[in-house]
């Protein structure tokens, strides 16, 4: 919880502190804040092959930990130094010189938290799964509901960061805002340390490399390609102690991968049997990551509508009227209190009441199936889409009507209010979507690769947030050519924010047709799943 506390006090307001201390453009700085935030979400995959391969996800979790709180450090002595928007002397040698200095030392500071929490998040989730025991019955109930309650906790600490440190960094400094986060990546790795001799470690039953095991399954494949497997040929005693179970494994059509365990005579591609000839378990291993490409290609549209909230939404909202008594105004990035006020209403309602019921009707453990799940809050992002057009198109008609399109410093008479629901959406399709890739990829893949496993849900969020930041920059150059006024114009009230939310409504559609048709192909690779 402190890490998402920490974690969310950076990105909530990053692109007001781009735009207003750093002095961005609209356009550069929700650009940044994509980029950023896709390496972020890139990095865990990084931090899950050290984990699952070399360190393990306690000293994984240890020294991301460790970095957190330097990049934390250095980000906020980078607040400390003089911002490039500071009036005197801005023309002299030592004023550049510290300016670029502060700007290089800014952004080093910010993807070397990226860095941290890629190692940090990915392992510190499946290492508080591994906590349950798959073996026993009441354990395995509890996993399921792990998952819901970890997004409920990941939610009320984001929730405290955006009320507090929003308001600190806009009312207050910078250094505050980057401060507190940094105070409380100390006070978390210090409560973790003290319990390490309670925690349970997940035992490997093979201590090969995970990732070497499956990439020799498609290197033996490549080398085999005009060979035939055969029964024969099979390394039969990898039988006895498969790492999954084989619930419809082989159904999944990757022929190709067979070759892998064809007989070649051992002097063709040299004296190394791993890399020619593989297991059952090794071929099975790779069949199921490989089935999970599909589930994963076609939640990336829906990552890059979830970018928009930290964005363009919160500029939206720095234009309205945001006064709740006299002399205090909402924070704009603190609009997004709203998605963790929904997910903390929302999970003990699906998790005690629709989960039940659900179960009730369908007979699975789980209610609705992890896959029914994920498509549900898929369709509840498009919709969220949709009012969020309707709510710009109506925000464009009021600054008309009242006369300021040229003066995008004057308040318009709006009340920030009616950004509220397409919050609320994004908080209620979070609680389908997100909890259920999380579960989705950590029980799919083999026991090996849990840790990989998360940080391939978390690359959806990586490339969705570099997807919306190409996207915005083609439809930048595109809109902005002959003097035009851009999409993303600096000035909203000339902008069109509503045609990119009709744009992404639309490319919703056309991803939750390709998920629908995928999921209903799908076979879950463990009993327990369905």
């Amino acid at each position: 919880m402190a890490e998402r506390f920490a974690y969310y006090g950076i990105a909530s307001n990053l692109i007001s502190y781009l735009t207003g201390p750093l002095r961005q453009s609209t356009a550069t700085a929700a650009a940044n804040v994509n980029a950023w935030s896709g390496a972020a979400s890139m990095f865990p995959l990084l931090g899950a092959f050290v984990a699952d391969a070399y360190l393990g996800r306690f000293r994984t979790i240890l020294f991301s930990s460790l970095l957190y709180v330097l990049g934390l450090g250095l980000l906020t002595v980078s607040a400390i130094l003089p911002s490039p928007s500071f009036p005197h002397n801005q023309n002299t040698k030592d004023h550049r010189s510290c300016l670029q200095f502060q700007i290089i030392l800014f952004f080093v500071s910010l993807y070397l938290v990226a860095i941290a929490q890629g190692g940090h998040k990915p392992c510190v989730q499946a290492f508080g799964a591994d906590q349950f025991d798959g073996r026993n019955p009441d354990e395995c109930k509890s996993k399921s509901s792990f998952f819901n309650w970890w997004y409920f906790g990941f939610s009320g600490s984001s929730f405290i960061s955006l009320l507090i440190l929003n308001y600190i960094q806009d009312n207050f400094n910078w250094v505050l805002g980057f401060g507190i986060p940094c105070i409380s990546m100390v006070a978390a790795l210090v409560v973790f340390l003290l319990g390490r001799k309670t925690y349970r470690y997940s035992s490997k039953q093979d201590n090969s490399n995970p990732f070497l095991r499956i990439a020799q399954v498609f290197v033996a494949a490549a080398r085999n390609w005009r060979t035939t497997p055969s029964t024969a040929a099979v390394v039969k005693e990898e039988e006895a102690r498969i790492l999954l179970p084989r619930h419809g494994t082989y159904q999944f059509k990757c022929r190709f991968l067979d070759k892998a365990l064809a007989m070649v005579s051992s002097d063709q591609y040299g004296s190394d049997e791993n890399w020619k000839m593989c297991s059952i378990s090794q071929v099975e291993e790779a069949k199921v990551v490989l089935s999970l490409v599909p589930i994963w290609a076609t939640c990336l549209i829906y990552a890059v509508v979830f970018a928009q909230s930290s964005t363009f939404f919160t500029k939206q909202g720095l234009t309205m009227e945001r006064s709740i008594t006299p002399g205090f105004e909402i924070p704009p990035a603190t609009l997004q209190s709203f998605i963790s006020i929904a997910i903390v209403v929302f999970i003990p309602i699906y998790d005690r009441i629709i989960v039940p019921i659900a179960r009730a009707y369908t007979g699975k453990p789980s209610g609705i199936t992890m896959l029914q799940r994920i498509g549900t809050g898929m369709f509840l992002s498009l919709i969220s889409m949709v009012v969020a057009a309707i709510v710009e198109k109506e925000r464009l008609k009021v600054a008309r009507d009242s006369g300021l399109v040229d003066m995008p410093q004057v308040t318009l008479p709006m009340s920030v209010w009616w950004l509220v629901p397409q919050y609320v959406l994004f908080g209620v399709s979070d609680v389908f979507t997100m909890v259920g890739l999380q579960e989705f990829f950590y029980d799919q893949v083999p026991n090996g690769l849990r840790s990989m496993g998360l940080s391939l849900y978390l690359s959806i969020f990586g490339i969705g947030n570099f997807l919306s930041s190409f996207l915005i920059s083609v439809i930048e150059k595109a809109t902005s050519r002959g003097g035009q006024d851009s999409w993303f114009a600096n000035n909203l009230n000339r902008a069109h924010l509503d045609w990119f939310y009709w744009l992404l409504a639309g490319l919703s559609v056309i991803e939750l047709i390709l998920y629908l048709y995928f999921a209903k192909s799908y076979i879950y690779n463990r009993v327990s799943a369905i």
